[in-house]
């Protein structure tokens, strides 16, 4: 075996044993993925996986900034290419380094991928690359392989995906047309037509015109183009809103200031400063909107996106160089907060790069505003070990119900059940010390499991 039954138990026996038995309750729960980067194509062709080079490494990007890391090239990989040259040669060269993922949890998904789906027994290594591949490659051409088959194979009764606001959503259409039963729903990304310095912001705002038929060189027009395409999300099952800006900051300008701002971003006139006071008045109006359409807003700060310039002129966006960096909520929210805080008919989620806020600011916020709650440990922090210190310094202050569950955001889909396996896991060896320190009981630690895994997550994101 790959792994051990007991990964991430407690070494206590009697915690263990209070572990295992709280995880037998929630095991074989549906998963819920609420937020992701899967794509809808996939379930609407329902195509075989073209290999394990295109399935593993080249949308990964755990995997291969760890690669990159160790002085191999985004072109030994071939990343962001449709189609591979020499897809074997690739995954030799990810098996040949395997070694580099040794006490990462990406090591832990990935293993979990191959022994539960692939029947693998022995690591991948350089003397295994080309068994692995042949057998990979093999298996995937099995019905019982086809994305629509694993979906169902996962468990999964609601999987999200990522959208912008001007994706036509055909794929989406396609699904909820289809007759297929299972349920993939859009999340509405606003941040190409929000965020000024996105590259083509002026574009994107004139196409969300043209779009939806607004005047969007007005601010009112320009408001009322978001309303409809965050309506057309919700018609077709999207229940949440995301947004991915470099800080936490918000806004709430007067009169018509909010108009001249609008007007001066729209023209390229605006600096740094300027454009960091757009996107922050423009968190304030996305939940204003979520007031009124019921969609759920998910903030996503902190990050650094792009970093290592060179690889963003060469390859783009979201190469894996993206950085954490400081994040401040208490400040930075109060605008919103002020104008919004107070209502439970809104629901704020609010994520971090920064770890240093659980305790000081994110918890204290959540366990106050009734619109707050705390996404789950994200990114950078996805671990096991960063999802214990979440629990930790968040619940003292937070409690259990001031959280969301957990969301993978993958974009590997057959990590989707091993990040959820290592999430119900750590879960379950938390409330079990909980238990054994008779902090609770055992019957409030399966309450909580069950809702830990399940039941915050339907209700935080109305699913």
């Amino acid at each position: 075996m790959l792994l051990h039954e007991d990964r991430l138990f407690p070494a206590d026996p009697d915690t263990r044993k209070i572990a295992r038995l709280l995880h037998e309750s929630i095991r074989n729960l549906p998963v819920v993925s609420p937020h992701g980067h899967t794509q809808a194509a996939w379930f609407v062709r329902n195509e075989p996986f073209p290999d394990p080079a295109k399935l593993f490494v080249q949308p990964d990007h755990y995997v291969y900034r760890m690669l990159y890391s160790q002085g191999i090239t985004l072109d030994e990989l071939e990343i962001g290419k449709p189609e591979l040259k020499d897809p074997r040669e690739v995954w030799r060269t990810f098996a040949g380094h395997y070694h580099l993922f040794r006490g990462t949890p990406t090591r832990m998904w990935l293993d979990y991928s191959f022994q539960e789906l692939f029947g693998m027994e022995e690591r991948l290594s350089e003397k295994t690359a080309d068994s692995y591949f042949d057998m990979i490659s093999e298996k995937l051409l099995a019905p019982e392989f086809l994305p629509r088959t694993l979906y169902e194979r996962f468990n999964l009764e609601v999987l999200a995906t990522t959208d912008s606001p001007l994706d036509s959503l055909a794929d989406h259409i396609a699904l909820r047309d289809s007759g297929w039963k299972g349920r993939i729903v859009p999340t509405f990304r606003p941040d190409p037509v929000v965020d000024p310095e996105f590259q083509g912001f002026a574009a994107a705002v004139e196409e969300l015109g043209r779009q939806t038929g607004e005047d969007t060189a007005s601010w009112s027009g320009y408001l009322n183009a978001l309303r409809m395409a965050r309506i057309r999300f919700r018609d077709l099952g999207g229940t949440a809103t995301d947004h991915g800006h470099p800080t936490a900051q918000t806004a709430d300008l007067p009169g018509s200031e909010p108009a001249a701002l609008f007007e001066k971003v729209r023209g390229g006139a605006a600096d740094a400063a300027a454009s960091e006071l757009f996107r922050a008045q423009m968190l304030t109006e996305m939940a204003r909107m979520s007031l009124e359409d019921g969609l759920v807003m998910q903030i996503h700060p902190g990050s650094v996106r792009n970093h290592n310039q060179d690889l963003f002129e060469r390859y783009g966006r979201d190469m894996g160089a993206d950085i954490p960096r400081p994040t401040n909520y208490v400040d930075a929210l109060r605008p919103l907060l002020n104008r919004f805080g107070n209502e439970s008919a809104l629901t704020i989620i609010l994520f971090t790069l920064d770890e240093s806020t659980y305790s000081r600011e994110l918890a204290p916020l959540a366990g106050h505003y009734p619109c707050l709650r705390l996404g789950p440990s994200w990114w950078f922090h996805d671990s096991p070990e960063g999802m214990m210190r979440f629990r930790e310094q968040a619940t003292e202050t937070a409690g259990f119900y001031n959280t969301v569950g957990f969301n993978d955001d993958t974009r590997a889909f057959l990590s989707i059940p091993a990040r959820h396996d290592v999430a119900r896991r750590i879960d379950c060896a938390f409330l079990a010390r909980m238990v054994a320190e008779h902090r609770i009981g055992e019957d409030e630690a399966l309450e909580v499991a069950h809702e830990l895994t399940y039941g915050l997550v339907k209700k935080a994101y109305r699913l």
